[in-house]
């Protein structure tokens, strides 16, 4: 996944970085998988943090990947910072790398994700990548669809109690399943 990642950001890097100033060109390679890296991780980071909701609605079509939802604006912020970090760009010129890139790239990984004739990522993949397995089981393809359709939302927000309660059959409460489910939200 994080391979295919890096992918499609070199496929959207044109502007923002292969034909930036601001990155020398021996750079170029660097700074694409330190953004693809950036993303992946912050992704991961979302997930364990509660943006569940976010990052399904994303993936499910009902947010664009725009510079106005939550995701990219945070993913942004995780590129700007890796950028400032490991290559020292100033802030202005790792935003402009960011917001140029982010929602593209963003954009073409929920249009692939969702196009049947396109193999190179499945939202059971990406996920079993961001939780290190841990999602394995797990049928987010239906959690997906629950949150699209808005079935899942229990008490106005899609969140972890959501789930929960999706997999206890409605009630929150303990078991090894809910336990698995906890764990796959974290770290």
């Amino acid at each position: 996944m994080l391979d295919n990642l890096i992918n499609l950001v070199r496929e959207q890097a044109g502007s923002a970085i292969i034909n930036n100033p601001t990155v020398p060109n021996e750079r170029n390679e660097e700074v694409i998988s330190a953004t693809g890296q950036s993303i992946a991780g912050g992704l991961q980071n979302m997930l364990a943090s509660g943006g569940l909701k976010d990052v399904l609605k994303l993936f499910g079509g009902q947010d664009a990947a725009s510079n106005n939802n939550p995701v990219v604006q945070n993913l942004s912020g995780n590129v700007v910072q890796q950028l400032m970090n490991q290559f020292g760009f100033d802030q202005q010129s790792a935003g402009g790398i960011a917001g140029n890139l982010v929602p593209n790239v963003l954009q073409n990984l929920v249009s692939k994700t969702n196009d049947p004739n396109d193999n190179s990522f499945d939202i059971q993949g990406i996920f079993n990548h961001l939780s290190g397995g841990k999602s394995q089981g797990f049928n987010i393809q239906g959690l997906l669809g629950k949150v699209t359709q808005g079935g899942l939302d229990k008490d106005g927000d899609t969140d972890l109690q959501d789930v929960m309660a999706m997999f206890s059959g409605g009630q929150a409460g303990g078991g090894n399943l809910l336990d698995s489910v906890k764990g796959f939200f974290s770290r």
